[in-house]
């Protein structure tokens, strides 16, 4: 009883039933984008002239050192200072500032479409991607990216200010509304099932986001990853060649192992594959358990070798409550 007190208490704080995802959910995350930073971790790549400084030298704004003139060199970069002190000419070299787009690829797919705690995996997804939106706004950097499910996808190309943030937010919601939909009717009508050659995955969205990230992009990935597959990795890791990526993982308490209490038969459906277990099972809860924690240690793997950084919440708590106690200013690895 208490637990579900809680429960309804987050709720009304989140505004939300916990399956739905509306604009005053997500309109809320404009006021706490101090939680994290978007600071680079690898050199920037783009030639685009931004707000970021890059490792190369130029004409930007950024004074960086002195050296000696060479031949080629801007006669308006000169420094008199220098060159009338030691008597020979000097120049002056600035660091170039570099632009960094960045996107979120925000997995709403008919596996995300789950939570038996708090909120739906697809629901937190939206407001982790909410979050991320506002702070890429507030740090002047453009914002672009790919929403899908299982039937469609969604394209944004990079754009700055609250525009950019508001168009992401509104295709959020109605991509959620959609694939929420979809899974309702498959489980009314087990028999009217969508054919895989018609059904968009996390694979081809990878590789639509491989055409759209120019390099030096900084990407989000949010997802629960349970469509990783070969083609994922191959995709990831030739974004990861010219871009910074980070992981994003949503799970869920259910996903890591069963109730101790479970008992009888329960009929278990990710919306697109229905299966019966009996719980009572001696060996079942153990078996699920061990297969979920290989799963899990199989993603840290991965995401260890392509060198991405990588994080895990929880669809079971409010976003906010899953950073108390983190370093100020980044996620903490999990």
């Amino acid at each position: 009883m208490e637990q579900q007190a809680q429960i309804r208490q987050w709720l009304a704080q989140l505004h939300c039933d916990g399956s739905n995802v509306e604009l005053k959910q997500l309109l809320r995350y404009q006021r706490h984008t101090q939680l994290f930073d978007l600071t680079p971790a690898q050199t920037i790549q783009s030639k685009l002239a931004g707000s970021y400084l890059a490792k190369s030298k130029g004409r930007g704004m950024e004074f960086d050192e002195v050296r000696h003139y060479q031949t080629g060199d801007d006669v308006r970069t000169i420094d008199w200072r220098v060159t009338a002190r030691t008597g020979k000419v000097h120049t002056k070299l600035f660091r170039e500032e570099k632009e960094r787009p960045v996107f979120i690829l925000t997995d709403l797919n008919h596996s995300m479409q789950f939570g038996s705690t708090l909120l739906l995996k697809s629901v937190q997804a939206a407001h982790l991607a909410a979050l991320i939106a506002w702070h890429v706004k507030k740090s002047g950097d453009k914002l672009g990216g790919l929403l899908f499910h299982q039937q469609q996808i969604r394209e944004l190309k990079p754009a700055g200010r609250s525009v950019a943030v508001l168009r992401y937010l509104h295709q959020l919601i109605e991509l959620q509304q959609q694939s929420l939909h979809w899974v309702q009717q498959q489980m009314q009508q087990p028999t009217a099932r969508l054919p895989e050659s018609k059904s968009i995955d996390l694979a081809t969205a990878l590789g639509q986001l491989r055409r759209l990230a120019r390099p030096g992009s900084l990407l989000f990935i949010i997802s629960d990853f349970q469509q990783l597959d070969a083609t994922c990795l191959r995709h990831l890791q030739a974004l990861r060649l010219h871009n910074e990526i980070r992981i994003c993982q949503i799970s869920d308490p259910l996903e890591q192992q069963l109730p101790a209490h479970a008992s009888g038969i329960a009929k278990v459906s990710d919306g697109a594959h229905e299966v019966t277990l009996d719980l009572a099972g001696g060996n079942l809860k153990h078996d699920y358990q061990a297969q979920q924690q290989a799963f899990h240690q199989q993603l840290h793997q991965h995401w260890t070798q392509l060198g991405c950084r990588h994080w895990q919440f929880s669809a079971s708590e409010p976003l906010l409550d899953q950073f108390s106690g983190r370093p100020h200013g980044e996620f903490e690895r999990r």
